[in-house]
């Protein structure tokens, strides 16, 4: 069945191989972006959006509805990284890391759903990540936000189990975008040389990880493969296996051993 369906952030990386998969899949799609003078090379619809701001969020919508009279699934993907030391990470950034990855969500739900509600049927995938469930190093803040989409989905999950509305996540492992390049790294500010070299050689492997990372149409495929189904699965762990098994080794092992082999994996000595 044709479906209207919202991917934000849908300029780039796994927000763009998203939207086109599900273009391609013959649902009518609506990715955003916040600068339509960027030129994206895209066979879906683009439109303007900031998932952090409030009246940017309610135009978009607005327009979808005028245009289709509904939207059928909300694939909540906008996202940055900040790479910091949990122990010297400035409040402001961490505030900025939450408000496109957290509040954003939370902006758009809030923009959506009563839409959906009319209806008594909708889709919302939230883009989380394997970082929402497990922790990493200097990724804090990231890590803090994506953990913070997960409860929120649970607990959204609970709240309209009876509307006819779905909620799932899609946790990523590594994948080869732009994100790489457009995470903002703070700088190393206390004076002391061990914990600078680890915070140095753990963003260089997370860097790495992901520059050697799977093309993020398995995504877009896995969200084709969700978008069909009557009632989706709670959550899609989508990756290298050799990551995605990480969520069973940290429910399986004594936690001091699994912050240890990760800790080893970034090389934190």
């Amino acid at each position: 069945m044709k479906k209207v369906i919202l991917v934000t952030g849908a300029s780039s990386g796994i927000g763009l191989a998203s939207a086109t998969a599900l273009h391609n899949a013959g649902h009518t799609v609506y990715g955003t972006t916040r600068n339509l003078a960027k030129k994206v090379n895209a066979p879906f619809k683009l439109i303007e959006l900031d998932v952090t701001n409030d009246e940017s969020a309610k135009a978009a919508i607005a327009k979808i509805i005028e245009a289709e009279g509904r939207i059928d699934v909300l694939v909540n993907n906008a996202g940055n990284g900040i790479a910091g030391p949990a122990y010297a990470m400035p409040v402001d950034k961490a505030k900025q890391q939450f408000e496109v990855n957290f509040f954003g969500v939370v902006r758009m739900c809030s923009a959506v759903i009563p839409e959906m509600l009319k209806n008594n049927s909708g889709l919302v995938v939230n883009i989380s990540s394997l970082a929402g469930l497990f922790g990493l190093p200097y990724q804090s803040m990231y890590v803090a936000s994506k953990y913070a989409v997960e409860g929120y989905t649970e607990s959204l999950r609970m709240e309209l189990r009876k509307t006819g509305i779905k909620l799932t996540t899609i946790n990523p492992g590594d994948f080869k975008t732009e994100f790489t390049g457009s995470r903002e790294v703070i700088p190393f500010t206390i004076d002391h040389a061990v914990l600078k070299a680890n915070y140095e050689t753990a963003v260089a492997s997370i860097e790495k990880d992901e520059n050697a990372g799977a093309d993020p149409i398995a995504i877009g495929n896995q969200l084709v493969n969700i978008v069909g189904k009557r009632s989706p699965a709670h959550q899609y762990l989508v990756g290298a296996i050799g990551q995605t098994i990480a969520v069973t080794l940290k429910k399986a092992l004594p936690g001091g051993i699994f912050e240890g082999l990760m800790a080893d994996h970034y090389g934190i000595k």
